[in-house]
């Protein structure tokens, strides 16, 4: 049963956050647009999927049940984007000389690969087009008996104008539109917006299937009407992800021919991610700026890049600099050591003492303030730099705590609880190795600790200074133990 949440999200289709109510209680149904499988997945892909998985381990840690579909494209989707010219996966399969379902398998196994490594959550189907040719001959026809299509030398075409609220994602006018189209002027078409939703196949496409029209092959935009209609149930559903360049003509299309095919809505929510960008750029494919997903994780490990991800809400653009990266490598490090020392702290049985807080005072639930907060972060349209902040925070609150010997083993396993919690949805993957402590500084420690023994305090403070100067803290546990940690605050 869903929690009593009030999660505002964000509606590209209304330009306004609005608050989230699924249109079944208790479940949400969710499609987002997958990558096109003809080349390895660019970190502007690693992007995306990281926060459409985070949206949805949100959802589930309210306490949804999120049925999440993400579909392979792997046919229809031409060059430029446009309804002319080589599909990009033939056109690769061309030059590697292979079928072009090889090459569609390399790269769904490259992405799924990709996908793991940054602890992505398998979508519950990854739905294909060519599994779908049936059914979206049938969903065509449909649209074509509706009125709303047409068909011109064996292709068939959607017409714009029997839809009057064409451009409402967009939030653009017809006559603009025309001018922002991605389509060569095609004289077949009775308006230059009108879209292909099936195309007659020339001679030396590989990719084509038999059809009441022609021997051709579906539009790159019939695909997820069809595919969503058919695993997320014959109606609306709740939240379609996708990247924001796509908004037009893509997902606007999408829009179009879904909701002439069921007369309603398509989804209630557009919840759409921003781009990276590279050199003030956008990152592509097509423009061959990118940086693949396998190629960062050579120099960061997974983790890093999930943080680097995550330090950005998913609606800004981000900017890919080695500086960003290492910042997350740092803030991942504390973020390790932190852990590491709870653990240690928690290990240590409680005295009767103990068993009241000594963090925040007896009163004060420690960690239900810091939920509050983190709940109060996300619940605002997925903010995790905000959320991340309050994570930082505990932090270095907790690292205070622990130097003036206020931190209890109970209140350390109640902090690390809370940790486990929200990190279903962060998603970070800490591996726990055993701090690496320079010789040096483990003997400055045992002296301190001897000093601390014999009450020559002024002595344990100027090697506390010492080693802190040395980039580490010591922090004392009860009976006169102590841990180590690398100074990251």
């Amino acid at each position: 049963m869903a929690l009593e949440v009030m999660l505002k999200l964000y509606n590209t289709l209304t330009k306004s956050k609005e608050e989230f109510k699924p249109i079944h209680a208790g479940k949400v149904g969710m499609y987002v647009c997958g990558p096109t499988v003809y080349d390895h997945c660019h970190l502007g892909h690693g992007r995306g999927y990281v926060s459409m998985d985070v949206i949805r381990k949100y959802l589930e840690y309210s306490g949804y049940e999120v049925r999440y579909i993400m579909n392979y494209t792997d046919v229809g989707h031409l060059v430029n984007d446009a309804e002319e010219g080589e599909d990009k996966i033939q056109k690769k399969a061309r030059k590697e000389k292979v079928d072009p379902m090889e090459i569609v398998e390399k790269y769904i196994a490259s992405a799924k690969e990709d996908f793991k490594t940054l602890n992505i959550k398998p979508a519950n189907f990854n739905p294909r087009p060519t599994q779908y040719i049936a059914q979206i001959i049938k969903f065509v026809q449909h649209l074509v008996e509706k009125g709303f299509a047409y068909e011109a030398n064996g292709s068939v075409y959607f017409s714009v104008e029997k839809f009057p609220e064409y451009g409402k994602l967009s939030g653009r006018k017809t006559d603009e539109l025309i001018e922002g189209a991605r389509v060569e002027i095609n004289p077949e078409k009775k308006n230059p917006l009108d879209f292909a939703l099936w195309i007659k196949a020339d001679k030396s496409h590989i990719l084509k299937w038999e059809s009441p029209w022609s021997l051709g092959y579906p539009g790159w935009h019939i695909e997820c009407s069809v595919m969503s209609y058919d695993l997320l149930g014959q109606d609306t559903f709740d939240i379609h992800g996708g990247g924001n360049e796509n908004i037009f003509p893509h997902n606007e299309n999408e829009i179009t021919q879904s909701e002439a095919y069921l007369g309603k809505k398509m989804a209630n929510f557009w919840t759409l991610w921003s781009m990276v960008n590279i050199d003030g750029e956008k990152m592509s494919k097509s423009k061959n700026n990118h940086t693949l997903i396998k190629d960062i994780l050579k120099k960061y490990n997974s983790t890093v890049v999930r943080l680097w991800i995550i330090s950005s809400h998913y609606r800004s653009v981000m900017d890919y600099t080695e500086n960003s990266l290492g910042q997350a490598k740092i803030n991942l490090g504390r973020i390790t050591d932190w852990i590491i020392n709870l653990e240690n702290i928690a290990k240590n049985a409680a005295t009767p003492l103990e068993s009241k807080s000594l963090a925040l005072g007896e009163d004060i639930d420690f960690t239900h303030i810091y939920q509050k907060r983190f709940e109060d972060a996300m619940d605002d349209d997925l903010n995790t730099p905000l959320a991340l902040s309050v994570l930082y925070e505990l932090i270095t609150e907790t690292n205070k705590l622990t130097t003036g010997g206020k931190l209890s083993s109970g209140t350390a396993k109640e902090i690390l609880d809370f940790w486990n919690k929200i990190n279903k949805v962060f998603g970070l993957i800490i591996k726990k190795e055993e701090l690496t402590v320079p010789q040096e500084i483990i003997t400055l420690a045992e002296e301190r600790k001897r000093a601390r023994e014999e009450k020559n305090f002024q002595k344990s403070d100027e090697l506390r200074e010492e080693i802190e100067k040395m980039g580490y803290v010591v922090e004392d546990l009860k009976d006169n133990q102590y841990s180590i940690r690398k100074n990251n605050d």
